[in-house]
């Protein structure tokens, strides 16, 4: 048996598009979109939203998404989401052109300003 044939073709595409050493994290979460739960595109999506946007863990205390599993900065949570959808691209066979066009449909995590305590009157 050959590398090649020890993943699966999605998995090989993920590994040739994020192949760069600094694209490591990306192909994982590329990875994770090829091994979807989801049996649909939009379900495929729904996890990648789930997989790189995380709700706060306390009710109410917005902060708290900083804490969770989520790949931290904002901006890694929109780079991990659109690795997903690559992922979720290739399983799906979506031309990537439709995939890089799909945007996340959470919000952002918390501005910093957010997380400071609120002034006692």
């Amino acid at each position: 048996m050959i590398p090649q044939q020890w993943a699966s073709p999605c998995g090989n595409q993920c590994t040739n598009k994020y192949a760069a050493l600094t694209k490591i994290p990306w192909r994982v979460f590329c990875k994770k979109g090829c091994n979807s739960d989801g049996e649909t595109w939009e379900e495929c999506l729904e996890d990648c939203n789930q997989i790189c946007y995380k709700d706060p863990v306390l009710k109410d205390q917005q902060w708290t998404a900083y804490i969770d599993r989520s790949p931290g900065a904002a901006s890694y949570s929109e780079e991990c989401f659109h690795a997903c959808v690559s992922g979720c691209g290739y399983k799906f066979e979506v031309k990537s052109e439709e995939a890089d066009k799909v945007c996340p449909n959470r919000q952002p995590k918390p501005k910093t300003e957010s997380l400071q305590k609120p002034k006692k009157s």
